[in-house]
C-alpha cells in the first residue's frame, strides 16, 4: 500500500494537538463509493518493560471473511502513552505493516477511536488520511461522549454524542456482553461503520478482522521475544 507523509512523528504533545486540529478538517464522513469486497483489521501490541511495539494487519474477503493477506512489523515506540494521542505512538509501526500489504483493502477496522475523539482525530481517522482509505474505529472503551442506556440484545445500538454532536455508536455485538464503541474514521458513514462491524462479528465481542489481528500481533510479539528479538525486514 502507498503511504502518505502528512507530518513528522517526532513531535511534542503541543505540536501533536496542532497536527490533529489541522488534519481534522480533512476527515470526511461520506458514503462508501463502492461495495465492500475486502476488509482489514489492524492491531498493536506492546512489550512489557520495553519500548518495542508490534503491529499486525490482516486482510479478509467480505462477507466470507477468508484471510487473503497479512503483514507484521516491529518498531520502537518514540511517543509516550498519552490518552488522545494514540496515533502518534502506534501509527509509525502500523504504516510499516501496511506498506507490506499487496493491495489496499476497501475498509480497515482499527482497535481505537475514529472521530469520537477530543479533536475528532482518533487513530482510525488519522490512519484513514495516511492510507487514503475508508476506516472505522472500534474501541472497547469510550474516550468522549455520552449515550442513552443500551438494551442487552445483540445488535442494539444507541448514539454516542459529544457536546451535542453525534460522534459514534455504542453497539452490543453479543447479548449481555459489554458493548463496543464504533465511530467512523474516514470516508465512511456511521451507519455503514456500525453495519460492517456487526457483519464481521462471528460469535465474539470484537469483529473478526480486529480480533484475529489482536491474536496475530500477540503471537508475533511472543515469538520475537522467544527468539531473541530478531527484527523483520521493513
Amino acid at each position: 500500500m502507498k503511504i502518505r507523509t502528512l507530518h513528522p512523528w517526532d513531535l511534542s504533545c503541543k505540536e501533536a494537538i496542532e497536527v490533529q486540529q489541522r488534519l481534522s478538517g480533512r476527515v470526511r464522513q461520506s458514503p462508501l463509493s463502492k461495495p465492500v469486497r475486502t476488509i482489514a483489521g489492524a492491531d498493536v501490541s506492546y512489550a512489557r518493560q520495553s519500548a518495542e511495539i508490534y503491529a499486525a494487519v490482516l486482510v479478509f474477503n467480505f462477507p466470507d471473511l477468508v484471510l487473503t493477506d497479512q503483514a507484521l512489523a516491529l518498531d520502537t515506540a518514540k511517543f509516550p502513552y498519552v490518552p488522545g494521542f494514540l496515533s502518534f505512538r502506534e501509527a509509525p509501526v502500523l504504516t510499516k505493516a501496511f506498506k507490506k500489504i499487496r493491495r489496499k483493502p476497501d475498509v480497515i477496522i482499527f482497535d481505537g477511536q475514529g472521530i469520537a475523539h477530543p479533536r475528532g482525530m482518533g487513530l482510525a481517522s488519522h490512519m484513514g488520511l495516511i492510507l487514503d482509505c475508508s476506516t472505522i474505529g472500534c474501541a472497547k472503551t469510550s474516550l468522549v461522549g455520552i449515550h442513552a442506556p443500551l438494551p442487552e440484545t445483540r445488535g442494539s445500538t444507541v448514539l454516542l454524542t459529544d457536546q451535542g454532536r453525534v460522534v459514534g455508536g455504542v453497539v452490543r455485538t453479543r447479548e449481555r456482553i459489554k458493548p463496543v464503541f464504533v465511530s467512523p474514521g474516514h470516508a465512511i458513514t456511521l451507519e455503514e461503520s456500525i453495519r460492517l462491524v456487526l457483519s464481521c462479528c462471528r460469535g465474539y465481542k470484537l469483529p473478526e478482522p480486529t480480533r484475529q489481528a489482536h491474536m496475530a500481533v500477540n503471537r508475533f510479539r511472543l515469538d520475537q521475544h522467544a527468539s531473541g528479538h530478531p527484527r523483520p525486514a521493513s
